[in-house]
């Protein structure tokens, strides 16, 4: 085995500009599509349950940012087409400015960071800025911000992310895998992202999703039906769920076998949730520890193969789709919720996590006046702490370099790939009133 210095790893990062130059990540070649948009929803969607597809889509056709949340296996086709650098970290795999959150540590403090992990995948790390880059223009778009002020919250987020990975680059290696961002809670948008997972305690979860089975004084709680978003599940597929948490217990950590064992299972649900996951198999599990007043609740959260898959033959994922996830969620979060896992039923995977345990996300109001250049920043350094823990921040600095032609076509991408992002939610609205194609 060959020992690289770090002169050759950076050397490495500065070949790869031959391969595709920092100035060629501008390009965008939507007439290259060898299937339509729609086409490529329609393959991705195989499997999932037909009663909610419909849901999906109108979710979907809602606006063109949220269009572009259930629509990563059409960016994963636009980018496949497209020269990379194959310098290869851990994708977070949908990178979006509401895709960042807070949550709870496992020592109880509140952090802020990247908290969807369902299309990770090791791969090109320029993938996830320029999903990052196209999503920031939408946002921008949506929230009343001129094109302008849209392409300089992608400038500031690729340079921010670009001057960390320098700064990576020359500190110790163990430094950047326990590397904390500061300053978070001063950025309005995360300050209230912040606030709102310090509301999102077990109570108010336990207010917000549950209800007494009956008007009986001290009568147990269940969970409240709010169809077709959450709807109760009892019978064979209540025990299924249940049984599933035995293969789940295995895999945690003794300590944390030990923590779910004081809790009991008190109800099930299935739950409808996000926008790219609507038509997947979700289910919620209540639990109660030391009585009512101690909730717990898990989700379960069907995993299929990430959307960048069929384009990179050599990432070798886990052959579980849960544990997939999983790791890389681990491999990106310096922090990570601690009752994280993975199970099976019927022949499907799952990830299991928790579900509302202070939580609070991005909403795209929260970005309006300067909320959005300084959320940009934020999202650009998050992601290279990310990528340095998964991958060579010396490599990517050398591609990088020290210019801004990187940052500057980046920019530009994410306006093309808004206005791409907009003709194809306009094709979906179109079938979705029966249109013809035109």
């Amino acid at each position: 085995m060959h020992w690289a210095t770090p002169e050759e790893r950076r050397h490495l990062g500065q070949a790869r500009r031959k391969q595709v130059g920092r100035q060629q990540h501008h390009e965008l070649n939507p007439k290259a599509r060898t299937a339509t948009a729609l086409e490529l929803l329609e393959r991705a969607e195989r499997g999932r349950l037909p009663a909610l597809l419909k849901l999906k889509h109108q979710l979907m056709a809602q606006s063109p940012f949220g269009y572009f949340r259930g629509a990563v296996p059409v960016m994963a086709a636009d980018l496949a087409l497209m020269p990379s650098t194959g310098i290869a970290v851990q994708l977070c795999g949908d990178a979006h400015v509401r895709n960042l959150g807070a949550f709870a540590a496992p020592d109880g403090r509140l952090v802020f960071d990247i908290n969807d992990f369902d299309e990770s995948i090791r791969g090109p790390f320029e993938w996830d800025l320029k999903r990052m880059a196209a999503s920031l223009v939408l946002a921008g778009r949506e929230s009343g911000h001129k094109e302008s002020s849209a392409q300089d919250a992608v400038l500031r987020c690729v340079q921010r992310y670009s001057a960390q990975m320098r700064a990576f680059s020359r500190i110790p290696a163990i430094e950047v895998n326990r590397f904390q961002v500061h300053r978070l809670g001063s950025v309005e948008p995360v300050h209230e992202a912040l606030l709102k997972a310090e509301r999102a305690t077990p109570q108010h979860a336990l207010e917000q999703l549950t209800e007494p089975a009956s008007a009986h004084p001290g009568a147990p709680r269940r969970f409240r039906e709010q169809k077709p978003t959450l709807t109760r599940v009892t019978g064979s597929t209540a025990a299924k769920v249940l049984a599933a948490l035995g293969p789940y217990r295995q895999m945690l950590e003794p300590q944390r076998q030990h923590l779910l064992s004081l809790y009991r299972p008190v109800d099930v649900a299935f739950k409808v949730v996000g926008t790219g996951s609507v038509g997947l198999r979700d289910y919620c599990i209540y639990f109660e520890g030391n009585g009512p007043g101690d909730p717990l609740f898990l989700q379960m959260k069907e995993e299929a193969a990430a959307a960048w898959a069929p384009y990179l033959p050599d990432a070798h994922p886990a052959p579980h789709h849960g544990q997939r996830v999983v790791e890389g969620q681990r491999f990106m979060q310096v922090q990570s919720d601690p009752f994280l896992g993975w199970t099976h039923m019927d022949n499907r995977f799952y990830l299991v996590r928790q579900l509302n345990d202070h939580k609070g996300s991005i909403l795209i109001e929260d970005l309006a006046g300067t909320g959005l250049s300084a959320f940009g920043e934020i999202c650009g350094e998050l992601l290279a702490r990310s990528h340095a823990r998964s991958g060579d921040p010396l490599t990517l600095a050398g591609y990088i370099g020290n210019g801004e032609g990187f940052a500057e076509a980046l920019s530009r991408f994410g306006s093309a790939y808004a206005d791409q992002t907009e003709k194809d939610c306009e094709a979906l609205h179109r079938s979705l009133k029966g249109k013809p194609r035109p």
